[in-house]
């Protein structure tokens, strides 16, 4: 028999969300945070994110990188990792769960706020519902996501090329990545659903974990097993 091994770690080049730093100010930081989230705020949503200090550590400037790190989360980002912090931030980077990357003087070409902002016209439009979706309605959102700014309805069905996000309750089927993208993830404020599924992937209401019901969730695929987890 032939040996497959457990797991591969491996080098890998990733393009990341470089969040860099020229103020200390956590005040004009959230405010000029909210000014480019304001122009795209589902495409930000669970985005990884590195945060670079190298700037402000040129200015001897005190930055509160714990309120930083909770002010990105509560707009959806995703902080992974700091570069360019001193001492006191890389012990509280390491705290809070984050990686620490090595300063570099010449970086490499990384995708920053300002160019994923530029790039957000090319992104397929989301379709946005208003109104409580009832029973025996199917809403599909072709090419983009789907937005529900109200509750489903059990016996309704919710589709979506790439993600769905429910701003209420959620009842029925949701099905996200409908057209095979595993990427794709399922966001609601209440979970009842009787089915989830992501690029195929799914579970029904008997599989769900208890605590989990009733709760704000977030779905997903990890190694091609359908995730259902706390937000």
């Amino acid at each position: 028999m032939k040996y497959k091994p457990v797991l591969e770690l491996k080098g890998s080049l990733l393009t990341l969300m470089v969040l860099n730093l020229f103020n200390s100010d956590n005040e004009l930081i959230a405010k000029a945070l909210a000014e480019k989230i304001s122009k795209a705020p589902d495409f930000f949503q669970q985005v990884p994110i590195v945060i670079d200090l190298q700037a402000v550590e040129d200015n001897q400037a005190v930055l509160d990188l714990s309120e930083l790190v909770k002010l990105l989360r509560t707009y959806g980002l995703t902080p992974v990792a700091v570069r360019g912090g001193n001492i006191e931030h890389n012990e509280i980077a390491l705290n809070m769960n984050l990686g620490i990357l090595n300063n570099i003087k010449s970086p490499a070409p990384q995708l920053t706020l300002e160019t994923k902002v530029a790039a957000v016209p090319e992104i397929p439009a989301a379709k946005i519902i208003r109104d409580p979706i009832r029973s025996g309605q199917q809403v599909i959102a072709e090419k983009g996501d789907l937005i529900i700014l109200s509750a489903v309805s059990h016996g309704a069905e919710i589709l979506a090329d790439r993600h769905i996000h429910v701003y209420g309750a959620l009842r029925g089927r949701a099905l996200a990545g409908i057209n095979g993208d595993n990427k794709a993830q399922i966001f609601c404020q209440q979970l009842y659903a009787d089915l989830l599924s992501v690029a195929g992937k799914y579970q029904v209401n008997e599989d769900f974990p208890e605590d989990l019901i009733g709760k704000s969730t977030q779905t997903y695929l990890e190694q091609d097993k359908l995730n259902i987890k706390k937000l």
